[in-house]
């Protein structure tokens, strides 16, 4: 059978794409999905089902995690890259933040060439996706398919107020909407999690579509490569149960992520002509840009034993997630930071999370081997500008300075990591923080869109691989720089927005 359209891969934005290209009955899609797939709430596994009662509130490190790694600095060691390999992909197992990006963001991103990306275009999707539980009015939707909700102040645990309060006093405003396009400050964060049930694209997207006869999924079926009739893209090599056959289809949609998506990209002969020759592969396309300007939010975790006294929340507690958001000393980019608050119950330790909400470095992702079972290399650049390196270090003085509050007396024992030394001066700090430094899991921007005078772009504003027909990505490859916020509604809002780009013959 040769479908219309085959997405490949079914998390935040495949799910998206192929829920709302198979509202039309005439138009019939295949959704490829590498991991096994649980058609309902009751069928999911304890893990993916809930967001707390596993030691942290990810999924990761089981069957539903491609537990890829990657090089954060060269100092660092090795560092976890968990990513979804389940029905709802990455969704399915993340920390259900459901932030959206700054305004500025998407006119950066039409500013590079991307006017289709402008903040007042892609408004009204983050709306369309949308049913937030707690507010109405221009900036929420109230009948989309992901539902969202907030710890409210009255109902935060001594540790989360304490954090609130620490905040206030140290001169932040209150943001009781982070999702308010002019929020900043301290604040719940919008969750996509309702009664803590971790409410992934699967469960919001394709629980509405299944019944559809046009709509076939097909779990447990990884994609290989692609296939190619000169330079339209026809159909997808599939590997599963220990066979291998292809499917095909007069428009394919690559959702497999930022890591999966450019991999394919390159096994399939798409990508950098002499990267591709070193491993023997036959160049299809000469597309310098793809696999470069990996993008990722950077976090050091500020770790410190709980007070003896101190009543540690148990696994049956999910994390209620305040979080400062704020601009670095001496930034032009707003709410370039973000700082959050959490526990560990079986260790009795408290952590302050800094993170780099937009980081000036970039890395890189590069095919190891022709196996589509060997993950890339993955290399975060970590740090490698200098004021991502001053702006990370002065969240972390910051977070140290928070500690010291009075409402932090009975919570916040000793400082554990980083010790007296590591903050003695600032060069320390740094050393520190370049062993320490972690994934804040937004990986983002390794088949950028951009006009044609970028040659470094992969892909048009509309998505569609430049030079190849019949071919687009739909994840967060697509990103020109990563967005001030979790990635998660970016990329459900990136499906969107994809699906009507093909429905409209864009």
């Amino acid at each position: 059978m040769n479908y219309d359209v085959i997405v490949v891969g079914s998390g935040s934005g495949g799910g998206a794409v192929a829920a709302r290209l198979s509202e039309d009955p005439d138009r019939s899609v295949l959704l490829l999905e590498a991991g096994p797939d649980y058609p309902d709430i009751d069928t999911l596994p304890f893990d993916l089902k809930f967001n707390h009662g596993t030691g942290t509130d990810l999924a990761v490190g089981g069957d539903h995690d491609w537990q890829f790694t990657g090089t954060a600095t060269a100092e660092a060691p090795p560092m976890q890259v968990p990513r979804g390999r389940v029905t709802g992909g990455t969704s399915a197992i993340n920390g259900s933040v459901f932030l959206r990006g700054l305004p500025e963001d998407f006119d950066d991103w039409a500013s590079m060439g991307n006017d289709e990306w402008a903040y007042e275009k892609v408004f009204p999707y983050f709306n369309k996706l949308e049913t937030d539980t707690d507010y109405t009015g221009d900036y929420h939707g109230n009948d989309g398919p992901i539902m969202v909700r907030r710890f409210m102040p009255d109902d935060l645990m001594d540790d989360q107020a304490a954090f609130t309060e620490a905040c206030r006093d140290a001169g932040f405003a209150d943001s009781p909407d982070h999702n308010n396009p002019e929020s900043t400050g301290i604040g719940p964060l919008p969750l996509n999690n309702p009664n803590d049930i971790r409410w992934s694209t699967s469960i919001g997207y394709l629980s509405q579509a299944r019944h559809r006869l046009n709509l076939t999924i097909r779990p447990n079926c990884t994609a290989q490569k692609l296939v190619f009739d000169g330079n339209r893209a026809t159909g997808v090599v599939v590997q599963s149960a220990g066979e291998t056959f292809t499917v095909t289809g007069n428009e394919i949609v690559l959702s497999a992520g930022p890591i999966a998506s450019p991999q394919l990209l390159l096994l399939s002969g798409i990508g950098p002509a002499a990267h591709l020759a070193d491993l023997g592969i036959p160049v299809v396309l000469d597309s310098p840009g793809v696999g470069q300007n990996l993008r990722d939010h950077v976090t050091v975790h500020t770790r410190w034993h709980a007070h003896e006294d101190f009543v540690m929340p148990g696994d049956d507690v999910g994390p209620q997630k305040v979080a400062l958001r704020y601009t670095a000393t001496d930034s032009d980019l707003r709410n370039d930071m973000i700082t959050v608050m959490r526990w560990n119950s079986p260790e009795r330790i408290i952590v302050m999370s800094a993170g780099l909400y937009l980081a000036r470095s970039a890395g890189e992702l590069k095919l190891t081997s022709t196996d589509v079972s060997v993950q890339p290399f993955l290399n975060y650049n970590y740090m490698d500008d200098p004021s991502d390196i001053e702006r990370l270090r002065d969240g972390v003085r910051l977070n140290l300075r928070l500690s010291e509050h009075k409402a932090f007396k009975p919570i916040i024992g000793e400082l554990v990591d980083p010790t007296p030394a590591d903050i003695a001066t600032d060069e320390a700090l740094d050393a520190w923080m370049m062993r320490n430094v972690q994934t804040m899991h937004h990986i983002s921007g390794t088949a950028k869109m951009g006009p044609d005078s970028d040659k470094m772009a992969v892909l048009d504003q509309h998505c569609r691989v430049k030079g190849i027909e019949g071919l687009r990505v739909a994840d967060g490859s697509v990103m020109p720089d990563c967005i001030r916020a979790n990635t998660n509604a970016t990329i459900i809002m990136i499906g969107e927005r994809v699906a009507d780009f093909i429905k409209e013959g864009q």
